[in-house]
């Protein structure tokens, strides 16, 4: 696969595989996608689109390559809940699936509280991100037996500003907040994904240029669901679904990947 295009100008295309879970739906309308999570209390809810099957991960993508995506939310920013997002995983896991794996990820990604996926020294847990992480690799692998200790010593603040920095390199953990405003405006999200680094862009403009990208093997994925996740160095971990009393969609109109091989 070198290339994917679609501009959703003819319904869905077939190649995408297309999960609607709960009160999720993934409607074509002419020149766009919608991406709805319908009002629900206790539901967990996704509408998604990938560019794999859901039962055999056959992953496509790899370095190098480049992404284009136009999209933005149909919902007010401050009244998004869950997650939202586009780019590359190795679906390491979710809550409609029973595989779990070790993460990698390159992606636009957003969290609302309340998320606090604080992987990164000194961002926050949730907000609308260009970022990268890769827990794959030989160097995140060798400190894993000492992912306990380390996680105890990092709540005191001091210890985790002089332990945790080198943790996240060998992550290949990578982010930068975006201004949550872009969001809710259409805009045009580019990525330039190298063996030895990324570039992050919004209209053009860099946003994240950074020499920490996955190497192995991902697949495209643009979604909105109601589910939240905190995941802090200090070893607070928790996952669980955000009643939402509104209905909130993410539109989607343009997605180009091509492979630089």
């Amino acid at each position: 696969m070198t290339r994917i295009e679609d501009a959703f100008a003819h319904g869905l295309n077939p190649l995408w595989y297309v999960s609607q879970v709960g009160h999720g739906s993934v409607t074509p309308t002419p020149g766009a996608l919608r991406f709805t999570d319908k009002p629900t209390p206790h539901t967990y809810s996704n509408a998604q689109i990938a560019d794999y099957d859901y039962n055999r991960f056959n992953l496509n993508w790899q370095p190098p390559l480049r992404m284009s995506v136009t999209a933005w939310a149909a919902t007010p920013v401050e009244q998004l809940r869950g997650t939202t997002g586009f780019g590359f995983w190795n679906h390491p896991f979710s809550p409609d699936s029973r595989r779990i794996r070790l993460p990698q990820a390159i992606w636009f990604f957003f969290a609302a509280p309340p998320s606090n996926m604080a992987l990164a020294h000194g961002v926050p847990g949730h907000g609308w991100k260009a970022a990268t992480l890769d827990a794959t690799r030989p160097a995140a692998l060798a400190i894993a037996p000492l992912a306990a200790p380390a996680a105890l010593l990092m709540r005191i603040p001091v210890l985790y500003d002089k332990l945790y920095p080198p943790i996240q390199r060998r992550l290949a953990i990578d982010e930068r907040m975006l201004d949550l405003n872009l969001l809710g405006e259409r805009h045009t999200y580019t990525l330039d994904w190298q063996h030895e680094r990324a570039t992050f862009a919004v209209d053009g403009e860099p946003v994240l240029q950074t020499k920490y990208a996955p190497r192995g093997r991902a697949g495209f994925v643009a979604w909105i669901d109601n589910q939240y996740a905190v995941v802090t160095p200090q070893g607070k971990l928790s996952f669980g679904i955000v009643p939402i009393d509104h209905e909130q969609t993410l539109i989607i109109e343009h997605v180009l990947i091509e492979s630089l091989a």
